[in-house]
C-alpha cells in the first residue's frame, strides 16, 4: 500500500512531520500536492470527501479507505505501522502527548510572525509580531526547550531518544523543530542550545541516520522559506 501525503507544496510546513517519519521507514508514499493537479485534487478532498472525512485542513494521510487528518494523529496512525512507536499501548500514548505539545509548541512559533491573524500579511501585523517575539524568546522557547531536554534526561534507558531505547517519531520531530528554530531565530537559538544539550544531540544523532541524511540531501526536502511555520525574520530574533 502507498501512502498519499497531502499538504501544500512549496513549504515544508506541518507535512514535514509526517514527511520525515515516512522517509526513515523506507515507506511507500506519495506526496500529492507536489504532482501536476496535486493541489486541485488535494482541495478537491477537503470539500467533498466523504461524510465524517472531510478534513479541516492539510496535512491528512489517505490509506486505503481511511482519511486521517492532523499531523499527531497521523503520526499516531503511522507509528506503530513504520516501527516508529513504542510497542506498548501505554507509551504509545505518552508518544501522542510528547507529539501534541509539540503541535502546541508550533502554533507558538507561528504566532511570533502572525500574531493577530492568518489572513493578514506579516507587514500588516509586523508591529504587534515585534512586541511578541521578545517575549516569546525569553520565556516560551526556554519553556518548551527545557521541558524536551529534561525528557530526554529522564529517559532511564538512556537520552538518545525520548522514549525507550529505540528511534519514534518524536524524535524525528523534535530534529524538525531545532532545525526550524535555527533557520528562524538563529541568535536566539545560539544563546539557547548551550541549555539543552541533550536535545541537540538527538538532532544530530538524526541527522546522521543513512535515510535521514539521504533525505536532507534530496529534492524530496522542501527548503524553509518566508511563507512557512518557521520564517527568518532578522527584526523578530534576539540581537546579540
Amino acid at each position: 500500500m502507498v501512502y498519499k501525503l497531502y499538504y501544500w507544496d512549496g513549504i515544508p510546513g506541518r507535512g514535514e512531520f509526517v514527511r520525515l517519519a515516512l522517509e526513515e521507514a523506507n515507506a511507500e508514499y506519495v506526496d500529492v500536492a507536489r504532482r501536476p493537479g496535486g493541489t486541485a485534487e488535494m482541495l478537491k478532498l477537503m470539500s467533498d470527501a466523504g461524510a465524517g472525512t472531510i478534513p479541516f485542513a492539510p496535512p491528512f494521510l489517505i490509506d486505503g479507505d481511511l482519511v486521517i487528518p492532523h499531523v499527531a494523529n497521523i503520526l499516531f496512525y503511522l507509528g506503530p505501522r513504520l516501527g516508529l512507536a513504542p510497542k506498548d499501548e501505554g507509551m504509545r500514548h505518552v508518544a501522542n502527548g510528547l507529539q501534541l505539545t509539540i503541535t502546541d509548541f508550533v502554533a507558538e512559533i507561528h504566532d511570533t510572525h502572525h500574531p493577530v491573524g492568518v489572513s493578514l500579511y506579516y507587514e500588516e501585523q509586523k508591529q504587534e509580531a515585534l512586541k511578541r517575539s521578545p517575549g516569546f524568546l525569553a520565556e516560551r522557547l526556554p519553556k518548551f526547550l527545557g521541558y524536551f531536554e529534561r525528557i530526554l534526561n529522564q529517559n532511564p534507558t538512556g537520552r538518545q531518544q525520548v522514549l525507550g531505547k529505540v528511534l519514534s517519531y518524536v524524535d524525528l520531530s523534535l530534529f524538525h523543530i531545532v532545525e526550524g528554530l535555527r533557520y528562524a531565530f538563529p541568535n536566539a537559538m545560539r544563546a539557547s542550545e548551550g541549555r539543552v544539550p541533550a536535545l541537540i544531540a538527538l538532532h544530530d544523532a538524526v541527522a546522521a541516520r543513512p535515510r535521514i541524511r539521504s533525505y536532507l540531501a534530496s529534492d524530496r526536502r522542501l527548503s524553509f522559506n518566508e511563507s512557512d511555520i518557521f520564517r527568518n525574520y532578522p527584526e523578530l530574533d534576539r540581537q546579540d
